[in-house]
C-alpha cells in the first residue's frame, strides 16, 4: 500500500530570502499606497474644488520630445510613461515568484494562480451580465479585474499591525498573477493600429536588452537609453507603452551569480521600487482620479450599465472570485490552506482585493474614450474601491482583534511562568 503524498502547505512560513524579499516590498508598498491614497483624495477635492479649471488645465497641458516623436499631455505621460516605471516593477516581481517564489512549482503556484485568475474572471463575467442586461456596452469588461496592491497594503497598514504576514505575502502573489493578467488584457485587446516598423524596432530593442543581460554587461549608461528607447517605440507601435516595462522587466535576471551580492532584477527592484510606488503612481493617481462626485455624478453609477457593471465587478466579483478560487484550488489540488489560519482571512483578503484603482482607472480610459462616459466609469471605480476598502477594514479589523487577543494571551504565558513562547503570526488558528 502506497503512503500518500502530503500536500503542500499554501500560506505557511517562506524561506528566509524569500521573507526578505516579501518583507521589502510589502514595507515599500505600504507606504507608496499611503501616498497614493493622498493623491487620490487630493486629485478628488481639486477636481470638486472652485480651482477644477486648473486642475483640468494642469492635467491637459501638452509637451513633448520631439526626437522621440513625443508630444503628449501630462495626463497621458503620467499613464503611459510614469506607469511603465510601476509596470517594469511588476515585471520584475513577476519574474522572481516565477524563479524563486511562490510561482516556481506547480503545487504552490496553483493556489494564488487559480485564486487570481477566478478574481479576474468572475468580475468581468459580472460586468457583463450587468451591461448586457441594461443594454450597455461590453467595452469595460476588463475594469474590474485589476487588484491594486499598493492601495490594498495601505489599508492593511491603516487596520493594524496583527494580522498574519503571510496573508499579506499571498495578497502580493494575488496581485502579481493579477497584474500579468492585466497587462496581457492591455496588449491584446487595447493596441490601436500597429505600426510594424516601431514595433520590430521595439522588439529588437527588447533582444539588444536580453543580449546585454545574457553576457552580464553592466552599468546603467546602457540600460536607461536603450529602456527610453524601447518605450519610445513602443509608444509609437500602437501597443500601450507599459508593455514595455514588463517587459523589460521579465528580462532582467532575478538569479545572482557567485560574485554578485544582488541580482540585476533585484538590484534594479531596490532602487525604482521607491520611486514607483512613492512618485509614479501617486501622480498618475493625482490627474487620473480628479473625478465630479455630485449627486448628478454618483448617481450614474447605479443607473447607467457601464458603470454599475464595474461597481458589481469590483465588490461582488471579486469576493466570489477570489474566495471562490481559493477553495476550489484547496479543495481539487496539491495546494492547502495553512490549517493554523482560519477561512474567514482570505474571505477579508478577497474583499480586500476589489480595491481596483491604478490599473482599472488606466483600463478605464482606454476602454471609454467618450470624456464623459470615462468619468461614470472612473466614478464607479473610485465607488467600488471605497466600498471594497470600507467592508475589508470591517471584516479584517475583527480577525485583527482576534489576533491580537492570541498575541496578548502568548504575552501573559511568557510573564506567568518565565519561558517565552514564540509567537509566530503565521501560525495560531482562532476559533470564533
Amino acid at each position: 500500500m502506497t503512503q500518500a503524498r502530503p500536500r503542500k502547505v499554501v500560506l505557511g512560513l517562506l524561506p528566509w530570502p524569500e521573507r526578505q524579499a516579501v518583507t521589502e516590498a510589502l514595507r515599500t508598498e505600504t507606504v507608496g499606497g499611503l501616498v497614493l491614497l493622498a493623491a487620490a483624495v487630493v486629485a478628488l477635492v481639486w477636481a470638486n474644488s472652485p480651482w477644477s479649471a486648473a486642475y483640468e488645465s494642469v492635467r491637459d497641458f501638452h509637451f513633448g520630445i520631439p526626437a522621440l516623436g513625443l508630444d503628449l499631455s501630462v495626463g497621458h505621460w503620467t499613464a503611459d510613461g510614469l506607469l511603465a516605471v510601476f509596470f517594469l516593477v511588476a515585471g520584475i516581481e513577476l519574474k522572481r515568484e516565477l524563479v524563486v517564489g511562490e510561482l516556481r512549482t506547480p503545487a504552490t503556484a496553483a493556489l494564488p494562480v487559480v485564486a487570481a485568475l477566478c478574481g479576474m474572471a468572475v468580475p468581468a463575467a459580472l460586468y457583463t451580465l450587468t451591461a448586457a442586461a441594461g443594454g450597455g456596452s461590453l467595452d469595460g469588461w476588463a475594469v474590474p479585474m485589476a487588484t491594486d496592491i499598493a492601495f490594498a497594503l495601505a489599508v492593511l497598514a491603516v487596520i493594524s499591525t496583527h494580522l498574519p504576514s503571510a496573508l499579506r505575502a499571498f495578497l502580493l502573489t494575488l496581485a502579481v498573477v493579477d497584474d500579468l493578467g492585466a497587462i496581457l488584457i492591455i496588449a491584446i485587446f487595447f493596441t490601436s493600429d500597429l505600426d510594424f516598423w516601431a514595433l520590430g524596432g521595439a522588439f529588437a530593442g527588447l533582444v539588444l536588452f536580453y543580449v546585454l543581460q545574457r553576457f552580464r554587461v553592466r552599468g546603467w549608461w546602457w540600460y536607461v537609453p536603450l529602456g527610453v528607447t524601447i518605450w519610445a517605440l513602443m509608444y509609437n507601435s500602437g501597443v500601450h507603452a507599459t508593455v514595455a516595462g514588463v517587459a523589460m522587466g521579465l528580462i532582467l535576471r532575478t538569479t545572482r551569480d557567485k560574485d554578485e551580492t544582488a541580482s540585476p532584477g533585484a538590484r534594479v527592484s531596490h532602487l525604482v521600487h521607491p520611486f514607483s510606488a512613492g512618485v509614479a503612481v501617486p501622480l498618475f493617481a493625482l490627474f487620473a482620479a480628479g473625478v465630479g462626485v455630485s449627486g448628478a455624478a454618483l448617481a450614474h453609477v447605479f443607473t447607467d450599465p457601464e458603470p454599475l457593471g464595474v461597481f458589481v465587478g469590483l465588490v461582488v466579483g471579486k469576493i466570489l472570485g477570489i474566495f471562490l478560487g481559493t477553495y476550489l484550488a484547496a479543495r481539487f489540488t496539491r495546494a492547502e490552506l495553512n490549517p493554523d489560519l482560519a477561512w474567514s482571512d482570505v474571505l477579508g483578503l478577497a474583499v480586500l482585493a476589489g480595491i481596483g484603482f491604478t490599473v482599472a482607472l488606466l483600463i478605464g480610459e482606454l476602454a471609454f474614450p467618450d470624456a464623459a462616459q470615462a468619468e461614470h466609469v472612473k466614478a464607479a471605480v473610485l465607488l467600488g474601491s471605497l466600498t471594497a476598502a470600507a467592508l475589508a477594514a470591517v471584516l479584517l479589523r475583527r480577525r485583527n482583534r482576534v489576533y491580537r487577543l492570541l498575541y496578548e494571551e502568548e504575552e501573559r504565558d511568557d510573564d506567568a511562568d518565565g519561558i517565552p513562547d514564540i509567537y509566530q503570526q503565521d501560525g495560531r488558528q482562532a476559533h470564533i
